[in-house]
């Protein structure tokens, strides 16, 4: 249910991206100059429309991911990351004059805030099995149980071998 209004979402900023990219023009100023500082290497198209299509590619096939099973943790990750800069373009109602206008805008900002929660509950959900840090953890203290034992069982094994050589 969570990913529906991803996939949908994206249809439609397919469909309108031209729109779309100058509404996203100023977040997209903001994913260019913070790509350049963390990864100069990874290329940033300079077309906002080009962005805003990526952007609805990623909400649609990991929307789709997401609905289906299929890496549900990543997909979620992918959504969540891309919520922000979706929720920051789309819907800024500190720039909104007309009171119903603001409140819808708050409204939808506050749903896309909700959803952010959703997806990171999604993302860090094992579905009752053990995360991988407190597998990894477990996996340490049991090797360092079976070391324990091997060295115990080797001491008592050179024992017997020792006395065994004296008779």
């Amino acid at each position: 249910m969570l990913a529906s209004t991803f996939v949908w979402g994206g249809v439609q900023a397919l469909r309108n991206a031209p729109a779309l990219a100058e509404k996203a023009k100023p977040v997209n100023d903001g994913v260019r100059a913070l790509a350049g500082k963390v990864a100069p290497q990874v290329p940033v198209p300079d077309d906002d429309a080009t962005l805003v299509r990526i952007n609805a590619g990623v909400h649609i096939a990991a929307g789709l991911a997401l609905a289906t099973g299929r890496m549900p943790r990543l997909s979620a990750l992918a959504l969540a990351a891309t919520v922000l800069p979706t929720t920051v373009a789309g819907h800024r109602w500190w720039e909104e004059k007309d009171k119903a206008a603001r409140t819808s805008q708050l409204t939808h900002f506050f749903k896309n805030v909700s959803m952010l929660g959703g997806l990171v509950l999604a993302a860090v959900d094992t579905k009752g099995r053990p995360g991988l840090a407190w597998r990894a953890q477990h996996a340490a203290g049991s090797a360092r149980r079976s070391a324990k034992h091997l060295r115990r069982e080797a001491r008592s094994q050179a024992k017997v071998a020792a006395k065994t050589v004296r008779r």
